[in-house]
């Protein structure tokens, strides 16, 4: 079943009908959002209760990967905009969206050169309230850079402008999580 090409051609869906792409994105991206938002605020009142384990632990994470992975996945978000430009302008986004899939690979590979390193050096998910909060926030974010990849790579099979801003806007949504992610574990301290 093909997706509408217009939003005249949509269903009402209040507010969310003016928003580019599929509304059901948006309503995946608010309820992200908010789960997110609940990992952002739990970091920082674990850190507020515990600001000795985690500026300690801190410490050890390589901020040079956490920027070079920063820039990665901004470049595929600029990436992901072209291709949306170039569907506008009726030309083919296929190659900015599988430049997007490759820069969303690396940064998913030096994701796992960074975890290497901290398993190597004896640090997991149960070494402390830090470590544990920071598996599961970048591992969650990293799962999203995966989904983004396939939703990425099922677009460029069927790209319509519709799903074009709906797979990008998803895209959006992992490079604004890891804006917000990196300088809240990697650089920020009370």
């Amino acid at each position: 079943m093909a997706l509408p090409e217009s939003v005249e051609d949509r269903d009402d869906w209040g507010p969310l009908s003016g928003l580019p792409g599929n509304p059901m994105m948006w309503i995946l991206i608010l309820s992200e959002f908010a789960v997110f938002g609940a990992f952002f605020v739990g970091f920082a009142i674990a850190h507020a209760v515990n600001p000795v384990t985690f500026d300690e632990s801190q410490a050890r994470l390589d901020r040079l990967l956490g920027g070079i992975n920063t820039l990665v996945l901004v470049t595929s978000g600029w990436l992901a905009a072209v291709a949306l430009r170039r569907k506008l302008a009726a030309k083919s986004p296929h190659g900015p969206l599988i430049g997007a899939m490759l820069l969303g690979t690396i940064f998913l590979a030096v994701k796992m050169t960074e975890y290497g390193q901290k398993f190597a050096a004896g640090i997991s998910i149960e070494t402390n309230t830090f470590w544990t909060l920071y598996f599961l926030m970048t591992g969650f974010h990293a799962l999203h850079v995966v989904l983004g990849i396939v939703i990425l790579g099922i677009i460029c099979w069927r790209d319509s402008l519709d799903n074009v801003e709906t797979g990008t806007a998803f895209w959006h949504m992992v490079d604004i999580i890891w804006v917000i992610l990196y300088p809240l574990i990697y650089l920020l301290r009370p």
